[in-house]
């Protein structure tokens, strides 16, 4: 992919729900929060379960 559209993606990509979440200011930013809790859990389950596995499969090499 042509390096000058990924930074326009890129850039679309942050500018359209910083946007969106300062033109309704309480809704969003409070479902953002729930919603980058819940991913940040799951992410911190996933990586433990990550680095078990890699554990495992290095105790068996």
């Amino acid at each position: 992919m042509n390096k000058w559209l990924e930074i326009l993606l890129g850039l679309i990509l942050i500018i359209v729900p910083v946007g969106l979440a300062l033109s309704t200011w309480p809704l969003w930013w409070t479902n953002a929060l729930i919603v980058l809790t819940g991913g940040l859990f799951w992410g911190l389950i996933g990586l433990g379960l990550l680095f078990l596995l890699l554990g495992i499969s290095d105790l068996k090499g």
